[in-house]
């Protein structure tokens, strides 16, 4: 699949964000190795000039996690995380381990997976699955 065409991925890719600055984290990993077609939305952690632009463009407000800040952009497609989930690694950690696919940044898959296990929502469970299979992990 190419990611540029993906609607979020152009909107993302549109606000000219440094690539050392973000990394795309929650679905956006599947969507970027082909496990899943469609995600909600992307969710990009950011930091200093990325985070610096996201703050310029809305107001950051609580995200639902109650950790940090987060900004809101194209209606929801784009939620821009100063820190990401409770439990994670910092900012500057995921965005330094970040995969770059397709010159876009996106959290490893292990560590999309820790997460997604510890959260253990419903929502949660298939991307779970797909991430064990792609990874041969029974």
């Amino acid at each position: 699949m190419e990611l540029r065409r993906h609607p979020f991925v152009r909107e993302l890719l549109s606000l000219h964000l440094p690539p050392n600055d973000y990394v795309v984290a929650g679905s956006g990993p599947l969507l970027a190795h082909g496990l899943r077609q469609d995600v909600s939305d992307l969710d990009i952690v950011a930091r200093g000039d990325a985070w610096k632009i996201a703050v310029s463009m809305a107001e950051a407000t609580q995200p639902p996690s109650g950790r940090g800040l987060m900004v809101v952009l194209f209606s929801g497609d784009i939620e821009i995380f100063d820190q990401w989930l409770p439990g994670t690694r910092d900012a500057d950690d995921l965005i330094d381990s970040a995969d770059f696919i397709q010159q876009v940044p996106f959290c490893p898959l292990a560590e999309v997976l820790a997460w997604k296990t510890r959260s253990n929502r419903d929502k949660d469970q298939q991307d779970i699955k797909l991430i064990k299979e792609y990874m041969g992990i029974v």
